[in-house]
């Protein structure tokens, strides 16, 4: 997926209806307990860029298409690609994601459950999750496209909001089902506060290797974050700064999601 394709189809959201409405949730990785309207329609596109350590830069845009199926039942599509400064670019797979509130109305906690299935290959970047150990692969994006996975990732969401503040947390579980690996674990937490079409916050997320336990060579980052409501949606950007050895420099990000009906 080349940048003048993704700039072209930013482009084509930006003239989507001007009725449009910007769903609220600013991060990027952690999940409220945020659902579509049963019938909604929001389509977002987003990007992320990784400043990688002795390795080249990478550049990887994604589109999500989410609809409300119920109530209390919102499902997604992932379609991603990705860019690596002088190396090559590759698509590099879907997702369909289901999230389900499991209880009506409000709750100290508000949870949610998610799974989602992933159709990728190892020179995937967008980096939604980050789970397991090691920093990503150094291998040239012409080889990794043809090394396929599939994923099968679960979350349990939770989050609260009171006044104009929201916080949330995410315990994240993955199984490689195309190889004999055993399940790795990752989290993400965020809050956001509201000012009027303004959210500012932060996001940390990471892995947490194949035993739930801290690793000398696991990911982690810290991603402050800003949001703003514009008239056909919501804008939103965030800078994560890599905490470990192993993780990336930082990893810019930047969206805009809008609802179609």
């Amino acid at each position: 997926m080349s940048r003048l394709s993704y700039a072209a189809a930013i482009g084509l959201l930006l003239c989507v209806s001007a009725s449009a409405h910007a769903q609220e949730r600013p991060y990027f990785v952690t999940y409220s307990d945020y659902l579509e309207e049963k019938g909604d329609l929001e389509v977002s596109v987003l990007s992320t860029i990784g400043a990688v350590k002795d390795n080249p830069n990478y550049f990887a845009p994604w589109i999500e298409i989410e609809y409300g199926v119920m109530k209390r039942w919102t499902a997604e599509l992932y379609i991603e690609g990705v860019t690596v400064h002088q190396d090559a670019s590759a698509f590099t797979g879907w997702r369909v994601e289901n999230r389900f509130r499991p209880f009506a109305g409000e709750h100290f906690l508000n949870p949610v459950l998610y799974v989602e299935y992933e159709s990728i290959n190892e020179a995937s970047r967008i980096q939604k999750e980050i789970v397991g150990e090691g920093p990503i692969p150094d291998e040239s994006v012409r080889t990794l496209k043809h090394d396929h996975a599939h994923e099968l990732e679960g979350r349990l969401i939770l989050s609260k909001k009171w006044g104009g503040w929201e916080v949330a947390g995410n315990g994240i579980i993955e199984k490689n089902l195309s190889e004999e690996e055993g399940v790795e674990f990752g989290y993400a937490t965020g809050f956001t506060k509201r000012f009027r079409k303004l959210y500012v916050g932060a996001e940390a997320y990471g892995g947490l290797g194949a035993s739930l336990a801290q690793h000398e060579e696991t990911r982690h980052f810290i991603a402050p974050l800003v949001g703003w409501k514009v008239s056909k949606g919501l804008l939103k950007a965030e800078v994560g700064f890599g905490l470990t050895e192993a993780s990336e420099r930082y990893l810019v990000r930047v969206g805009y999601s809008i609802d179609v009906w």
